[in-house]
């Protein structure tokens, strides 16, 4: 047991300096000043679609409304009759002055019909600042401005966005967003310090056109379920600058049940331990409070330690929200904090194990090299 109890000593240890990191890397995103843009290049913006998220309707508004000169919207479902195509024609109808596309991209011939829906807008695009935006995300009018500004410097290759997760009405989407809020973006911040950026952020990347052709396009992405993070990879290894904007977008995880929302943290984790496996080890590190709890019932007398680690998470949980999202935690969420991280952790060694992951309707197998392909269908299983 003293053995068991040191070692969960150490690793509180690393946690409470892992929580002084993050607030340090929270002070060198937010002291990065945005650059002043000279001119104004016209963007497109892509947009795959895939069934009726929460909110739907605004997110879309959100990117037709914006105070920016010239910008062409995309947007692309895998089949006419799916209903966010409705939605599309009808945000395209209350906004006719902006240019905008709807594309029928048929049935991904890949794994990541994401990908292939992408690589359908990108043929058409007409601009050499492109935009990939998940359904789920919202932005403000000045969000096109933003990335403008930061893609003046010729250096910079692709811009990707912090976000803040903003919960539906179950219980799960509330941990899920309160874990992705201060967890999550912690630790984008603290890579970024250490390591710098070489990666990119799903929910929102800008990319210059001839760059993302120069490193293989969609067609060397298709088969990663992490296509983000590889796009990113390949940027950096390029020569050119990945940057982390200014500009946190907000992203709409929308109400899950139980099953949906484990289903979608253990897709998550088994992709990331195979993107950045040693990254992944790290995330031992993030979660104190399971640590702590387990000290205590280790070794009663470092009571002390423990309540010292519980302040420390607390404190890089408040930057994360309040200095870096600027939306302060309710009093509701942060008695939710010991329940989210004890899942977390849960899900954090559960991405160990095993390889296969479920995506709407679909089980895939995930490779050693992030690549993966389709094990069967929904039906198939039933």
């Amino acid at each position: 047991m003293i053995v068991i109890g040191f070692i969960l000593a150490a690793l509180l240890a690393g946690s409470m300096i892992y929580a002084v990191l993050t607030l340090c890397a929270a002070w060198r995103y937010l002291s990065v000043k945005t650059p002043a843009a000279s001119s104004f290049p016209p963007i497109t913006v892509m947009k795959p679609l895939s069934g009726l998220d929460e909110g739907l309707k605004d997110n879309l508004r959100s990117f037709f409304d914006q105070d920016y000169p010239e910008f062409e919207i995309l947007l692309a479902v895998a089949d006419g009759s799916d209903p966010a195509a409705a939605i599309a024609r009808e945000i395209m109808k209350e906004f006719p002055g902006v240019a905008s596309r709807l594309e029928i991209a048929g049935k991904s011939p890949t794994p990541n019909a994401k990908v292939f829906s992408l690589s359908r807008m990108f043929a058409k695009a007409q601009h050499d600042i492109v935009v990939m935006a998940d359904s789920d995300t919202r932005v403000g009018r000045g969000f096109l401005r933003t990335i403008a500004c930061e893609m003046s410097d010729n250096e910079v290759g692709l811009v990707t966005c912090p976000y803040r997760a903003v919960s539906g009405d179950s219980i799960w989407s509330r941990l899920e967003a309160l874990g992705l809020n201060t967890e999550f973006l912690a630790g984008v911040l603290v890579a970024r310090m250490l390591i710098g950026m070489d990666f990119a952020l799903g929910p929102v990347i800008a990319v210059r056109r001839g760059l993302l052709d120069r490193i293989g396009g969609f067609g060397r992405l298709q088969n990663y379920l992490a296509e983000d993070f590889v796009m990113g990879n390949l940027v950096a290894a390029s020569g050119h600058r990945v940057v982390l904007s200014a500009y946190r977008i907000e992203h709409r995880i929308g109400t899950q049940n139980f099953r949906a929302n484990i289903e979608h943290r253990l897709r998550w984790a088994r992709s990331t331990r195979r993107s950045r496996p040693l990254g992944y080890i790290g995330q031992v590190f993030t979660n104190p409070v399971p640590l702590a709890f387990l000290l205590l019932l280790t070794w009663p007398a470092s009571y002390p330690f423990t309540l010292a680690a519980l302040i420390f998470r607390a404190v890089a949980a408040g930057a994360m929200t309040a200095w870096v999202l600027k939306k302060p935690l309710p009093m509701s969420h942060w008695l939710l904090i010991p329940a989210q991280d004890v899942i977390s952790s849960i899900t954090w060694l559960s991405g160990f194990f095993g390889r296969t992951i479920k995506w709407r309707g679909r089980r895939y197998d995930v490779r050693p090299d992030g690549t993966f392909g389709v094990v069967e269908t929904e039906a198939s299983t039933a």
